[in-house]
């Protein structure tokens, strides 16, 4: 085990370091920077719940009740979100994870999704209320732009395509309903 661990350090560390010229910097600072980062971002945690539709392409609009249940992690460096949707039955029809990070050096954020079978990282930016991200999908893009504020959560999904107006498929209005303590919680003691 330790002959694996320390090529994958190196590794790690050499990697890592390419964007600072003077070698990597202390984890501490690194980790410090990166929660100052997501601080902006505070105002996801907890947990969320609403009516959602989403318009698919046959133009049948489904109706689900979304949740999404928001903490920090890894010291506050990352934000973990779980999104679920609920069918009028009760059954889950609609499961997502993604967790969102902080690069320092590039000033940028971005989000690593899991989804329908598929995953992906994408380029999340903060707004004065909210955040937009995007999924490029050939030459269609898929933007999803929220509002958070005042314990209400909108968010609207549009497929964009060049030379056409914009179609939106998707909308959710959430409420927060509480705090969590997901996934900070869940850590499992040395005893």
């Amino acid at each position: 085990m330790k002959r694996t661990f320390l090529p994958l350090l190196a590794a790690i560390v050499a990697v890592g370091s390419t964007g600072f010229a003077q070698g990597p910097p202390d984890p501490k600072v690194l980790i410090a920077a990166q929660r100052e980062g997501m601080a902006p971002l505070s105002y996801m945690d907890g947990v969320w719940r609403g009516p959602a539709s989403m318009t698919l392409p046959s133009g049948e609009t489904r109706m689900i009740t979304q949740t999404e249940r928001i903490g920090p992690f890894l010291d506050g460096s990352l934000k973990v979100i779980e999104g679920r949707g609920y069918e009028p039955d009760g059954r889950v029809g609609f499961n997502a994870f993604g967790v969102i990070s902080y690069d320092p050096v590039t000033k940028t954020y971005t989000m690593r999704s899991y989804a329908q079978g598929f995953h992906g990282d994408f380029v999340i930016t903060p707004t004065a209320d909210g955040y937009v991200w995007e999924i490029p999908a050939g030459p269609m893009t898929i933007r999803y732009t929220a509002t958070v504020k005042d314990g209400k959560w909108r968010e609207v999904g549009d497929r964009i395509m060049p030379g056409r107006d914009p179609v939106r498929f998707f909308e959710m209005n959430l409420v927060r309903v509480g705090d969590s303590d997901w996934p900070g919680a869940g850590a499992i003691s040395a005893k």
